[in-house]
């Protein structure tokens, strides 16, 4: 018995998909599958996104996980339905919604106004 509920719980254990905070990776700020993220130059308040509406289908917000906690240049502001998206440096953080593998850079200079994150 004893045996069979360590297994379960080591299943389930491995097979948890947690996510991690954003990172710098090859000169641009990703998610923790590699994904691009990105900046919005309308983002001008101060913990607020400004993308708001049919925005956020194209953008999705960055979200963080319940668990997760702001630290250094890495922060969190209120996001819809209750949960919070992932800023650097105050800066709110997206993806793209064209973007579809780890790597793609498809909403860099979309209308002007979307960016790639960068460190700085």
């Amino acid at each position: 018995m004893m045996k069979s509920l360590l297994c379960v719980l080591a299943c389930v254990a491995s097979s948890a998909s947690f996510a991690e905070p954003p990172k710098v990776q090859g000169g641009m700020i990703v998610d923790d599958e590699g994904m691009t993220l990105y900046m919005f130059d309308k983002d001008t308040t101060s913990g607020a996104s400004a993308c708001t509406g049919g925005c956020t289908s194209l953008w999705p917000a960055a979200l963080a996980n319940s668990y997760d906690k702001a630290s250094g240049e890495w922060g969190l502001i209120a996001a819809a339905e209750g949960k919070h998206q992932w800023t650097y440096k105050g800066h709110p953080l997206y993806r793209f919604s064209g973007d579809k593998g780890a790597g793609q850079k498809n909403g860099d200079g979309f209308r002007g106004v979307w960016h790639i994150a960068r460190p700085s």
